[in-house]
């Protein structure tokens, strides 16, 4: 612990509170947003995911990047309990931090009473190898019963984790009180690696696939196919990112998104953001996914083959080679006009996406090759390499048209989620902007409520 006072510029740039639509700055006697819809006759459900910035993290001082907020109780202790005021006062039926300080008790035993007697559940995970953050979920006992919590650890660069909690409504749902229908969603909370740069990419998106190969298992395990899940934190990935294309491939939509009927489009890219980093950029990168039980989900397995096929063409634009330059590449010594395995190995190799801990293993080049060889005859010709690498076609969005003929001989009925409204504090980041008198963390609050409905189940995963 540093000795002396703080300076006074590190206090008045960093006590400064916000006044972003007077919900931040004024908390008692207003009313929340998210409030008036979660406490309908109707019960919704309202889930929060919020990176409070751990004060190992947090600097103080531009000209000291060495001072962090963690040398300063006073400091840490203040904007947490101010982190706390708005959590509670929100009230989500399910709130996910990252970069929670686990390492601290003193900050541990403030969270876990306070939610604690607020009536909150709850589950904290650190990294691996002792980085000193984690995550934090907290699930409201009037609105869930836990029945189940799995961690999953990563173990790869970056020491990331994630949690799974398996939940069930306390309260039926009114469309569904009078049927014979789950209750049950499954909850996930995580915080990826930062793109630091491109070589991370594969890195990132392992990250993503093990998730989904753990709550596919899981699924499996406990027959629950038809049950809606919820992906919630801090991806460090925007929505022109791989890993966001390849949740989108999986049926997973964006809540905040659909909320406020944005798009997949580069129109619509940069309409929100909810994160200042280190760097001084501002992006859009905490979400809540929504999968509900009428969603199409390729198998996992294709899914991430087109994603890292999509890595592939980046890493190859990135070295300026056009369509045919990149084939050529791909190509190398091949004595005719096709890919060879071994030129696909080598190439991959060059473009860094093999040869290193955490790149693609010698199991993942041969499902890839499989899916790329798309005939099966042992090489990839030009047509091949359009239809995998160059020009996929993927499909994001399921038209009416589409669910209606996936409804087509459908009869188990399931719940599912409508978004009901969607809301990012401090407000200014809705239009796009980073408010400089915000303080409590360098990302912004994502709150999202969803109303149940009753739904016909999608077609078991295979």
């Amino acid at each position: 612990m540093l000795e002396g006072p703080i300076p006074q510029s590190v206090v008045d740039s960093n006590f400064v509170k916000s006044n972003s639509s007077g919900h931040e700055s004024k908390v008692k006697g207003r009313i929340s947003r998210i409030g008036t819809y979660a406490t309908m006759a109707d019960p919704c459900i309202s889930c929060t995911t919020f990176n409070i910035l751990a004060p190992i993290y947090k600097r103080l001082d531009k000209e000291n990047q060495s001072r962090r907020e963690s040398e300063y109780k006073a400091y840490w202790f203040s904007r947490n309990q101010s982190i706390l005021d708005r959590l509670l006062y929100d009230r989500s039926s399910i709130i996910c931090l990252q970069e929670f300080w686990v390492g601290n008790e003193e900050l541990v035993e403030m969270y876990e009473k306070r939610l604690g007697d607020a009536g909150y559940i709850n589950f904290k995970l650190a990294r691996t190898n002792n980085r000193g953050d984690g995550l934090l979920t907290a699930v409201h006992k009037d609105h869930f019963s836990i029945l189940d919590y799995r961690e999953l650890l990563f173990n790869d660069f970056g020491d990331r984790v994630a949690q799974l909690l398996h939940v069930e409504s306390v309260v039926p749902f009114s469309q569904c009180r009078h049927k014979n229908i789950q209750q049950e969603i499954l909850i996930v909370n995580t915080h990826l690696l930062f793109p630091h740069d491109s070589s991370l990419s594969i890195v990132r998106l392992h990250q993503v696939y093990k998730i989904l190969q753990y709550v596919e298992a899981y699924q499996k395990e406990n027959k629950l196919n038809s049950i809606p899940i919820l992906l919630c934190g801090d991806w460090n990935g925007s929505k022109r990112g791989h890993v966001y294309k390849f949740l989108r491939s999986q049926g997973f939509v964006s809540s905040y998104d659909a909320a406020h009927q944005y798009t997949d489009s580069d129109a619509d890219a940069h309409k929100w953001v909810s994160h200042r980093n280190h760097r001084g950029n501002i992006c859009g990168v905490d979400f809540i996914w929504l999968l509900n039980p009428t969603m199409y989900r390729k198998p996992l397995k294709t899914s991430w083959g087109e994603a890292v096929f999509s890595i592939i063409k980046y890493q190859l634009r990135e070295a300026s080679l056009n369509e045919n330059d990149a084939f050529a590449f791909l190509k190398a010594d091949s004595p005719g006009d096709y890919v060879t395995y071994s030129g696909f190995c080598e190439a991959l190799r060059q473009l860094g996406l093999t040869g290193h801990p955490h790149t693609l293993s010698s199991k993942e080049i041969e499902d890839l090759w499989i899916q790329a060889d798309v005939d099966g005859n042992g090489v990839v010709d030009y047509r091949e390499f359009q239809q995998r690498i160059w020009n996929p076609v993927c499909c994001f969005e399921q038209t009416e048209e589409k669910l209606e003929e996936r409804r087509e001989g459908l009869e188990e009925q399931t719940i599912g989620f409508n978004v009901k409204n969607a809301v990012l504090f401090p407000r200014e980041v809705e239009k796009g902007m980073w408010p400089e008198n915000y303080s409590l963390s360098d990302h912004a609050r994502l709150t999202v409520v969803f109303s149940p409905v009753s739904m016909l189940a999608s077609q078991p995963i295979c």
